[in-house]
């Protein structure tokens, strides 16, 4: 179990985490959310004992990781993958790790073989691509067969086949009963992997809960509506509803179910043809969550051709503001 308790991090005069509680469990896969500049790694690095906090206290199996006699056995981690020794070999690294710990050699062979290595294993991992790090970086996070992984943008640099073997891996372990933290920014790739998410917005932290209930309580539910006569359709709206469109017939209400819309154009005699409730995906959930924690906000991309954009991006704008 990792526990994070009022962790606080101020550097001169500003503070970077704040008073930021969470607990992640055995047995399933925590996503650690946040936007650039929320934290997230600066939590990270207070949880292994690289930075140390302001206030509070992180903690690994109910230990500080300093604390650990061998931490590569309890904890596993992945931050940096190219903070490696760029003249030493795959196999030469994992093995000077695993000597400090009292780790068999058998077990350089299994994590080599575990993360697609072992025909490079005797390459300098200066001529690493990428991907080949980030799998070696792996690699050395579960040398010790631990009972926690913490892994820092583990698809970073991966291909599709490499990116569905990281998301094999990783629920493997929480079905083995093992404690996974992971941050990323790919939020379909969370969806598909994470059970259980931890989001943080300016070192705060935003939600701890599942993703099925973050999707439901910050996304919300998009009633997707083509009609000839959308721009009278909106109109026609409360103004409480939340209205985007990415067609001239083609409108997207979020905060209005569908019957609400139905009965409004019924009303005013308007067709309809579609009308479809579309469950909020984990990004626009995210989106949502963390809209007033991003450092910088870019403007909404104008759509050629379209007679509106310019205004809309206007006002979009202002809201923003």
């Amino acid at each position: 179990m990792i526990r994070a308790e009022q962790l606080t991090k101020r550097y001169g005069g500003r503070t970077v985490v704040q008073d930021l509680s969470f607990t992640v469990r055995p047995g399933s896969v925590t996503g650690f959310l946040g936007p650039n500049g929320a934290g997230k790694s600066t939590t990270l690095r207070m949880l292994l004992g690289l930075d140390a906090p302001t206030r509070g206290r992180a903690t690994l199996a109910g230990r500080r990781y300093a604390d650990h006699p061998a931490p590569l056995t309890q904890v596993g981690a992945l931050l940096e993958a190219r903070s490696l020794h760029p003249g030493r070999s795959a196999r030469n690294h994992l093995t000077a790790l695993a000597l400090t710990h009292g780790i068999p050699r058998s077990r350089v062979d299994q994590v080599l073989d575990l993360a697609g290595l072992t025909e490079v294993a005797d390459r300098r991992v200066k001529g690493f691509s990428l991907g080949m790090g980030q799998r070696l970086g792996i690699a050395a996070a579960l040398l010790g067969d631990p009972a926690a992984v913490v892994l820092d943008e583990p698809v970073n640099g991966l291909d599709p086949e490499g990116v569905l073997w990281i998301r094999t891996l990783l629920k493997s372990l929480a079905a083995e009963g093992r404690t996974v933290l992971v941050s990323s920014h790919l939020m379909s790739e969370m969806a598909l992997t994470a059970d259980h998410l931890v989001v943080i917005g300016k070192g705060r932290l935003l939600a701890d809960t599942t993703v099925t209930a973050l999707v439901r309580e910050a996304g919300g539910t998009t009633v997707k509506v083509v009609t000839p006569d959308a721009g009278r359709l909106r109109a026609l709206l409360p103004t409480t509803a939340r209205i985007t469109a990415d067609a001239p017939d083609t409108l997207h209400v979020t905060g209005l179910d569908a019957a609400e819309i139905g009965r409004t154009a019924a009303a005013h005699g308007l067709p309809l043809y579609e009308l479809t409730p579309q469950t909020a995906s984990l990004e626009q959930a995210f989106m949502d969550l963390t809209h007033d924690s991003v450092e910088y906000q870019g403007a909404e991309p104008q759509r050629a051709g379209h007679p509106g954009a310019a205004h809309q991006g206007a006002a979009h704008q202002g809201a923003a503001a």
